[in-house]
Parts: structure tokens; C-alpha cells; sequence
């Protein structure tokens, strides 16, 4: 009996898609921001300041791009499933072998490779997902794919409050090594997403010959330069009121390690929430009110996050912020491939994303220059008012295809 015929294996195809793409980016996004709670003791095990490490942060972002380019385009041409398992064994390879880096050098450079899976997981997974799963649901599934990315920010602060104690407790110069040899567990993944994964009917219907395909792209620039104004807006609004946070609390606040890990990881919940919340919200009421919304409750709870007087008024700032940031954050992959042609899904949102966040690479070292220059909490909060202001405007006055099909046909009906 085919998937068509059987709505039971339809449903279990769409969430196999659903679990694949979210794990896929939840370890991406572990690997990514357990550096950030590491950043003193790696810059220390090399002899460089803080202030220069997190450039490993910006070479990450800046060879993301480069990997949305290469599996975007696998993405279109052979497939959504084959291109996620290559991209996972790639993605966790880079990330363990950066714990054996054995200078600043190399370290960088492994980042920077490491930067080019990351860049080529969220393209692909959105356009799996989203073409796997029926349009009215499209915005909550969004938001649940992308709060992939908060998860993972939660595992890697639960990992530095309870393992990494232990580590260094043992092995003090090389802890933070251990950390990176996690990053390899997800090649497990990559089984998992080629034996179960089905490959995408959308996909199916719109794949057309190479010269065809290079040939669509020129008549989509005017929609793509949109979206990389719009994620370069976001990514803004999303770096800046998470990669230093943790520096903040504990150069601003002093909290302990403990308390930078376990606020994190509340804030983190407040992401996963706000994601399908607001997601779902984008189904109702349209994609651009939901992110507008978002942005809005993010600027009014400011003074909450980073002026509050006291530690427990600042933990509920944290977790409000990430609720509405990373809840106009989760509407992205449903707004982003509605608004994409149909033969150029697999490429055109990631490679659009991906160069907002080289553009947004800039946040960690500015907003680490301004810290050291006036306060955290002033630089963190001025800028990231600055950044929602300026994102309510780009979201606001774009387009929206809220609800686009994405089959040439009607797809067809599963059960509920």
C-alpha cells in the first residue's frame, strides 16, 4: 500500500520528516552555543582574550552561507533525504574533530568548516518539513522546527551545569575538549533520516532540469534580496539577545556558572513555548502580524531583561525575551518557503537565511566591544531595542503568502 493510499503512513512520514529536521538542527545548535558558555576557558587554553574568540563565532556564521549554497542546491537536484544525511555526518564529523584542534588556528578553521553544515541543516529541514506537513498546521510545525535551535541552547547549558563541572574537575586544560567530542553523536542521526525519511511529493512535482533550474533564479532576485534584509533583521534581533547573554550575566550580575546555565536553560523554555504559541498564532491571524507581535512584547519586556533590580525578576525578563524573540523567530521557515519558488525551495530560504546571519555575524564582537566599553546591560539593551524596532518595519511592510500550495496538484487527504 503506497503513503497516498494510507493515511497512517502518511502521518508517520510527515513526523519522521518533523523529528528528523528538528534533532538535525537542535545538535547544530548544541554544538554552536556550548562554545558560548565555554568562551573564557577555550580562549584561556589558547592564550587569547575573549574578545578574540568570539570571532569563532563569526567565522561559523560567516561560512554558513557557503554550506546553505552547496545543500540547497543537492537539496533541489537529488533530494531532500540524501542531503540531510550528508549533511549530518559532515556537520558532526567537523564538530568533534574541533576538540582536537591543537592551536587557535586550527580551531578556527574547524569552526569555520563546522559553520558549513551548520549552514546547509535549516534549508533542508524546512523544506522537508514544510512540504511533508498539510499548510493549515504549516506555522505551529514551523515553530516547533525552529525551536530546534533553542533546544539545542538548553542541552548545551545543562551539559556545561552538569557535566562540564565533572570534566574539569578531572581534566581541567582539556574539558572543554570533551564538550566538542558530543558534537560527533548526531552521525547517528544520519540513519535514522535514510532509512524512515520519505522524500518530499512537493519536490517530486516541481524538480525540473539543471539549465531550468539556473535559469528560474535571476526572475527570483527581488523576492530573495527581501529575505536576506528580513533574516538579517532577525538575526539581529536573535544574536543579540542570546550569544552574550551568558557573558552578561556573569560580568554584570555575577552570577554563578550554575545560575548562567540553569537562567539559560529557563529562557530556553520560554523560546520552545513562545515558538508554538505565536507559531500557531501565524495560522490564525497571518505570518506578519504574529512576528510584528513578537517583536513588540520583546521590546516592552527590555528593562525586565537586562534593568531589573533583582536576580529573579531578571530570570523572568530572560525567559520573556526568548519567549516572544524566538516565538516571531519560529513563524521564519513557514513565512520563508511560502514566499519561495516552488523549484528553488530547497535552496533559495536557507541561502537567504544563511546570509542574514553572515550580516548578523558582526553582533557578538560589537556588543563584546560596547560591553567592555560601557555596561552590558546598556549595550545589550540598546541594541537589541534598536534591532526590533528596525524588524518591525522590514516585517511589516513585506509581502506574506500565507497558505501558498505547495503541489501542483491538490495533495491528498489524510485522515485527522
Amino acid at each position: 500500500m503506497t503513503h497516498a493510499a494510507d493515511p497512517g503512513a502518511e502521518r508517520r512520514a510527515q513526523w519522521y520528516a518533523v523529528g528528523a529536521s528538528f534533532f538535525g538542527w537542535t545538535f547544530d545548535a548544541f554544538d554552536f552555543f556550548v562554545l558560548t558558555f565555554m568562551l573564557t576557558d577555550v580562549a584561556a587554553a589558547f592564550g587569547e582574550t575573549r574578545l578574540t574568540l568570539t570571532w569563532t563565532l563569526t567565522a561559523t556564521l560567516a561560512m554558513r552561507p557557503i554550506g546553505a549554497l552547496i545543500f540547497g542546491v543537492m537539496a533541489d537536484r537529488v533530494g531532500r533525504r540524501m542531503s540531510m544525511t550528508i549533511n549530518i555526518v559532515f556537520y558532526a564529523l567537523m564538530s568533534a574533530l574541533s576538540g582536537l584542534a591543537p592551536s587557535f588556528g586550527w580551531f578556527l578553521v574547524l569552526r569555520g568548516l563546522f559553520g558549513i553544515g551548520m549552514g546547509g541543516q535549516w534549508g533542508i529541514g524546512a523544506s522537508l518539513v514544510l512540504e511533508s506537513v498539510p499548510a493549515t498546521w504549516r506555522g505551529v510545525l514551523s515553530g516547533l522546527l525552529h525551536q530546534g535551535y533553542s533546544l539545542g541552547n538548553l542541552l548545551a547549558a545543562l551539559a556545561f551545569l552538569v557535566l562540564y563541572p565533572a570534566l574539569r574537575a578531572s581534566d581541567p586544560l582539556n574539558a572543554w575538549r570533551y564538550m566538542f567530542f558530543l558534537g560527533g553523536l548526531p552521525a547517528v542521526l544520519s540513519v535514522v533520516v535514510l532509512l524512515k525519511v520519505k522524500e518530499s511529493d512537493a519536490w517530486q512535482e516541481h524538480r525540473t532540469d539543471w539549465g531550468t533550474y539556473v535559469r528560474s533564479m535571476p526572475a527570483a532576485w527581488k523576492r530573495f534580496l527581501y529575505l536576506v534584509l528580513l533574516l538579517t533583521a532577525m538575526g539581529f534581533i536573535s544574536h543579540g539577545t542570546q550569544d552574550l547573554y551568558p557573558t552578561f550575566l556573569q560580568q554584570g550580575r555575577h552570577f554563578t556558572s550554575s545560575q548562567v546555565a540553569l537562567t539559560t536553560m529557563l529562557s530556553m523554555v520560554g523560546a520552545i513555548i513562545g515558538g508554538l504559541v505565536i507559531g500557531r498564532a501565524s495560522d490564525w491571524y497571518g505570518r506578519r502580524r504574529a512576528m510584528v507581535g513578537g517583536a513588540i512584547g520583546a521590546l516592552l519586556v527590555i528593562p525586565l531583561w537586562v534593568l531589573a533590580p533583582s536576580s529573579t525578576l531578571i530570570v523572568i525578563g530572560g525567559f520573556l525575551m526568548q519567549f516572544f524573540v524566538q516565538g516571531a523567530w519560529g513563524v521564519i521557515p513557514a513565512h520563508m518557503n511560502e514566499l519561495s519558488p516552488a523549484n528553488l525551495r530547497g535552496f533559495l530560504p536557507g541561502f537567504a537565511y544563511q546570509l542574514g546571519m553572515l550580516c548578523a555575524g558582526v553582533v557578538p564582537p560589537l556588543e563584546a566591544m560596547l560591553g567592555e566599553h560601557f555596561s552590558y546591560a546598556s549595550a545589550m539593551g540598546g541594541f537589541a531595542a534598536f534591532a526590533l524596532i528596525v524588524g518591525c518595519v522590514v516585517i511589516g511592510f513585506g509581502p506574506e503568502a500565507h497558505g501558498v500550495s505547495f503541489r501542483k496538484a491538490p495533495a491528498p487527504p489524510t485522515a485527522t
